[in-house]
């Protein structure tokens, strides 16, 4: 399996920097640079180019709507030359809270956006004259002046990359998509995601080796004498991705623990969070749905549960070390890439 991580730039970039940098010496394969509602991914990860040498680099994800797809292009084939063609576009719909509560962009049809958004961009891609006539996007403008272009920049094959958790974008990952960036991630409810990505996949007639399967999850290898008290402190954050994540209507988050097997649970922590009861929807999250859904415990319990992601088809492992210094999610990180470089040995 290779290993990866997921860093943005809102916080102190120069330790953030530092953690990258570090990271690259520990021989981690992929830094994946975050958006969301904070600082944006190209800048940092033009910035991520200059300094390092080796490590793959991806926008984790950029936000369909944000930028017209051939914006998006641009980006990808402008960071995929400075870094000397070590960049991974990734993509996703986001949510109707991000989207049109902090854009101003209607969230609706996002399936059909991915799909044309991936479309044009692979066609910007090969420097040939762009014209695109879609449901959502029409490329050059009808009625007016404009006329097919090609952008003036030499032709780059980008593998792109999709953050999805819903049955219909998981089937148009596996049908189009050169990995799939996934979360909220259950090696034992692992169908309701891969029978999805299968579908995708077989519609294409592509298999699995076809699709990098990109998971992540948070690392925290504790002795036993803490692990109480690290999974007590890791359930208010489960519980607010099952109840705050998205808007009182739409939550995948919510949906995707539903679908493997969480489902009153789920749905409980979500009316208690709306209703504001943050307390005692965080006493509904269980001990084994952290553990389950997290790298967190005993060196020996982490390296059980990469042995189970590896057997059920993880490629990639994108780790999100704890700690509250530096150094210590350092360790974290350099423990975990050593227990997954282990699992080949």
């Amino acid at each position: 399996m290779r290993t990866a991580t997921t860093v943005e730039a809102s916080g102190d970039w120069r330790e953030t920097a530092e953690f990258v940098l570090e990271a690259e010496k520990l021989s981690l394969d992929i830094c994946w640079v975050a958006e969301a509602w904070g600082a944006d991914a190209p800048s940092p990860l033009g910035w991520l180019a200059a300094r390092t040498e080796r490590i793959l680099l991806g926008s984790g994800v950029i936000q369909l709507g944000t930028r017209s797809p051939v914006t998006i292009a641009q980006t990808a084939m402008t960071l995929s030359r400075l870094s000397g063609g070590r960049f991974l576009l990734g993509l996703g719909a986001s949510g109707p809270q991000v989207m049109e509560g902090l854009h101003g962009i209607p969230f609706a049809r996002p399936l059909t956006r991915m799909r044309e958004t991936v479309e044009i961009v692979r066609a910007a891609a090969t420097g040939e004259k762009i014209a695109y006539s879609g449901k959502h996007f029409t490329i050059p403008l009808p009625g007016g002046e404009g006329r097919p272009m090609r952008l003036s920049l030499d032709p780059v094959a980008v593998p792109i990359y999709l953050a999805t958790l819903s049955p219909r974008m998981l089937e148009l990952t596996g049908e189009i998509a050169d990995g799939w960036l996934g979360t909220s991630f259950v090696p034992e409810g692992a169908a309701a995601y891969f029978d999805h990505l299968d579908t995708g996949l077989a519609r294409a007639g592509r298999d699995r080796a076809d699709l990098d399967i990109c998971q992540g999850a948070e690392i925290d290898i504790v002795p036993e004498d803490r692990l109480a008290e690290v999974v007590r402190g890791r359930k208010k954050e489960l519980a607010f991705s099952l109840g705050g994540m998205g808007s009182g209507a739409t939550n995948f988050y919510n949906a995707a623990y539903s679908r493997q097997g969480w489902a009153g649970v789920a749905a409980a922590v979500r009316e208690r969070w709306q209703s504001g009861d943050r307390s005692g929807a965080t006493e509904l999250i269980t001990d084994d749905m952290v553990l389950a859904t997290t790298l967190i415990g005993t060196e020996a319990m982490v390296r059980d549960r990469l042995r189970t992601w590896r057997s059920t088809g993880v490629d990639t492992v994108r780790l999100y070390p704890a700690g509250a210094t530096l150094a210590a999610r350092l360790d974290n990180l350099g423990r975990g890439i050593d227990l997954i470089r282990a699992l080949g040995d």
